[in-house]
């Protein structure tokens, strides 16, 4: 069964898994929202609609106003996808402030900016994604506060749930592993990576996309709220 096309709110837009979540509704003909520093485009012959919003998700005022902008004044939204995010390394003999709020404000604050600002177009049946990541419930070395942003997502999405349960508004997280996407590449350890993977390779960013879909307008999720769902090839299990 397809869902009816709807509009979708999608941040970190540009590249990556946020890349390829544009790409995913637009492909079903849904309008996307594509919030990031920088403008989205949208590929060729899509038959969807691409809204580019350049926005901070850390700034709540101006995210706002560009929202309402891009929306106009009676536009619901169906699906929101908070997938910016921003993950240097740090250790304690490492970290200063200025990485610890830059981290925070854009992994933490940054989705409930997002889930604040398109609030009141959230209707019965819509549906918000948050991206934690496996780090939220194993240790990385060197991802200090990486790891506890996502944790703190993962509690976010559980709250935020609960909270919206009543406008039967379903809140879900997603907590990928290594992915294959430009900023985890630039790594050079996605070989390594690879190699300790029980399924033997790293996901692709349009697997990780295609559950956003699934958690979020797929055919039997209605019942899923509260949830996060690891996506690691088995690299961490819970």
């Amino acid at each position: 069964m397809s869902s009816p096309a709807g509009t979708a709110v999608v941040t970190g837009a540009a590249s990556g898994m946020g890349r390829s979540t544009v790409e995913a509704f637009l492909r079903r003909g849904w309008t996307v929202v594509a919030v990031d520093l920088v403008a989205s485009t949208a590929p060729a012959g899509s038959p969807g609609t691409l809204i580019p919003v350049v926005a901070d998700v850390r700034d709540r005022d101006a995210l706002t106003t560009a929202l309402d902008a891009a929306l106009g004044p009676d536009r619901a939204v169906e699906v929101v996808a908070n997938i910016a995010g921003v993950y240097p390394p740090t250790t304690l003999d490492t970290y200063d402030e200025a990485t610890y709020r830059r981290i925070f404000d854009i992994n933490v604050l940054g989705v409930l900016n997002v889930t604040a600002a398109v609030r009141g177009r959230l209707r019965e049946g819509s549906s918000v994604v948050n991206f934690a990541s496996t780090d939220a419930f194993t240790v990385s070395p060197g991802q200090l506060l990486y790891g506890a942003s996502k944790a703190a997502v993962v509690m976010l999405t559980k709250s935020l749930a609960l909270e919206l349960a009543p406008a039967r508004i379903r809140v879900n997280g997603i907590a990928p592993g290594w992915v294959a996407t430009p900023g985890n590449a630039a790594t050079g350890r996605m070989d390594a990576a690879a190699a300790s993977i029980p399924l033997g390779r790293v996901a692709q960013p349009e697997e990780i996309a295609e559950w956003v879909w699934l958690l979020s307008v797929g055919e039997h999720a209605a019942f899923i709220t509260g949830e996060t769902l690891m996506l690691s090839g088995g690299a961490a299990m819970r």
